[in-house]
């Protein structure tokens, strides 16, 4: 059905489900935010709220110098990729064939 049809009810619904999804009998794996530092609680994150705490995290990781925050500071791959040819930016170096 689509959401121009939905009756109020229906949509108010969908949204106390979204807003606070374990209450509502959604397993704590299925939720975006599992053990929060500062809680300690499992929740799920929408919208700017999201974005702010990933961004959070992500000083945090700097400001600890952990791998990862290090990674994020140089402007690296993060996750393990390889970065010999690919995540370049700038100038690209490529293959140089030696002159006979």
């Amino acid at each position: 059905m689509r959401v121009g049809y939905l009756s109020d009810d229906v949509v108010d619904n969908i949204e106390k489900v979204i807003k606070n999804p374990i209450e509502s009998g959604i397993p704590s794996w299925m939720v975006n935010r599992r053990k929060d530092l500062e809680t300690g609680r499992d929740m799920h994150l929408i919208g700017s709220d999201l974005i702010l705490a990933t961004k959070m995290d992500i000083q945090l990781m700097k400001r600890i110098k952990s791998w990862k925050g290090i990674r994020h500071s140089l402007g690296l791959k993060v996750r393990g990729q390889r970065t010999r040819t690919t995540g370049r930016t700038g100038r690209t170096v490529g293959v140089s064939r030696r002159r006979r």
